[in-house]
């Protein structure tokens, strides 16, 4: 299986780090090489490309399946190509491709606005310019909201000096915080973000479908992936609660069934010189209620209280996997054997 990375840029660390921290560690031998492997998916590549470059690779099929940012894969993937998103939120890279105007313009504040504007220079004899490196995106944006009178002007540049240079009166660009677009006499306007942005999973599922080790070590990817994910959310409690049998205790825990874990708890018995009879409970909790989880333990007794950050949460099955055969199977490109 050939997985085609980011080379440099803003993604190429935070891959690197993501890939390490989900289990996957990228060995490359030098920053010049284009090749590396990864320690713990065996049969696969890996392939160091620009990330603009990532989607072109997977969908030509020079790579079986990448990592790259959703923006590029909008706008370069070919419509009803080979190539999907199987995973949307890696959680990393996160940025907004949004419109921006001049400062100068108090009356535009609004997409709106923007057609009405654009309206008012056809009548001049001109057209809207708008420089972008997201042509596809911002076109079919444009004309959500009406704006039809523009033309687009492409450019691999720093783009926010584009009004102030003269070569286009507005930018639709990528944004991470805005403080760029507002250093240089810019701001967004209501309705003006195209697309909310970070670094996906994209596979080309006809390559993939037609070899049995390069869909395996996928799935190993995926397995891995996933699971790193979802843990983000989740935290491990065990804590020792007094009781007279397991039953007691899991009864009280469950008299809040939203607390009580994933499955629920699993409660065992502490062999301690203590006269007292004691049972160490395990829940698997969400983020946003362990407070709560901790409180309910103490109120029905528990003690000794211990939270750990949970590294990775395995389901019964691999969605996103699960997502990619059954897609396989529509097209007729793949039989679960």
């Amino acid at each position: 299986m050939r997985l085609a990375i980011p080379s440099d840029g803003e993604l190429y660390e935070s891959t690197l780090t993501f890939l390490s921290e989900s289990g996957l560690l990228v060995q490359r031998s030098s920053p010049r090489s284009y090749t590396g492997t990864v320690i713990g998916l065996p049969n696969t590549t890996v392939l160091f490309q620009r990330t603009a470059d990532i989607p072109i690779k997977v969908e030509e099929g020079s790579a079986d399946i990448g990592i790259t940012g959703l923006d590029r894969f909008l706008e370069l993937g070919t419509e009803g190509g080979d190539t999907d998103v199987i995973i949307q939120a890696l959680g990393f890279g996160n940025c907004e491709l949004v419109m921006a105007v001049p400062d100068a313009w108090l009356d535009v504040d609004s997409m709106y606005d923007l057609a009405d504007l654009s309206a008012d220079f056809r009548e001049r004899g001109k057209d809207l310019r708008i420089a972008t490196k997201y042509p596809r995106l911002v076109q079919r944006h444009l004309y959500t909201y009406g704006v039809n009178y523009f033309s687009l002007i492409q450019s691999s540049g720093t783009l926010e000096a584009a009004p102030a240079m003269g070569f286009a009166d507005i930018i639709a660009d990528i944004s991470s915080s805005g403080t760029t677009i507002r250093e240089n006499h810019l701001k967004t306007i209501e309705g003006g973000s195209i697309l909310n942005s970070q670094a996906c999973i994209i596979v080309n599922k006809k390559l993939l479908s037609g070899n049995v080790a390069s869909i395996n070590a996928t799935r190993l990817l995926l397995e891995y992936v996933e699971a790193y994910i979802r843990a983000s959310d989740f935290f491990t409690i065990t804590a020792n609660i007094n009781g007279s049998s397991p039953e007691e205790i899991s009864e009280n825990l469950i008299k809040k069934p939203e607390i009580s874990g994933i499955k629920g708890p699993t409660i065992s018995r502490v062999y301690s010189y203590d006269k007292e009879i004691w049972y160490s409970i395990t829940m698997v909790v969400p983020r946003d209620i362990l407070p709560s989880a901790i409180s309910h333990i103490r109120d029905i007794g528990g003690g000794s209280v211990t939270v750990a950050k949970a590294h990775y949460v395995f389901e019964e099955q691999c969605h996103s996997y699960e997502r990619l055969i059954n897609s396989l199977k529509q097209q007729n490109q793949y039989q679960i054997k």
